[in-house]
């Protein structure tokens, strides 16, 4: 009986560790100021790597970009975003991307920002509510592809 539960116990926490980040990644998330994501362009081959600041909030990473971007773009056509953390070499993990246009997110996401990014705090570069609401900006937000 101890056995069965043993397995049972081993095949839960590995579902549970598969389910999120790995933890060098969520470490990384969580000291490094920098991604680097690239696409999947419609041959298969990887688009040019980004660097990209974002936000992590233990379950999810949120960048934004412009609606009429490659990345926007190929997002909403599926693709998947392969994404380094902190340089290109760094932990990496293939993610989910979705595309949220949520005011309020990026009113979370500003003083994120300010924190990371000294220009942020200036008023250069960090998420604006306005601008989502304008339509100039998108949120992605970045899960583990399953």
């Amino acid at each position: 009986m101890w056995m069965l539960l043993a397995l049972a116990a081993l095949v839960l926490g590995a579902a549970v560790a598969t389910a999120g980040f790995a933890p060098n990644v969520t470490e990384a998330l969580r000291t490094e100021k920098n991604l680097y994501v690239a696409t999947q362009r419609a041959d298969g081959s990887h688009s040019k790597v980004s660097p990209i600041w974002f936000m992590f909030d233990g379950d999810a990473v949120y960048f934004t970009t412009v609606p009429t971007s490659y990345k926007a773009k190929r997002l909403q056509k599926g693709s998947p975003l392969f994404i380094s953390v902190g340089s290109e070499s760094g932990p990496s993990f293939v993610g989910k991307g979705e595309i949220i246009r949520d005011p309020a997110i990026a009113e979370k996401m500003a003083p994120v920002y300010d924190q990371k990014y000294w220009i942020s705090w200036m008023g250069f570069f960090r998420p604006r509510a306005d601008r989502i609401r304008e339509g100039k900006t998108v949120i992605v937000r970045v899960t583990p592809a399953s």
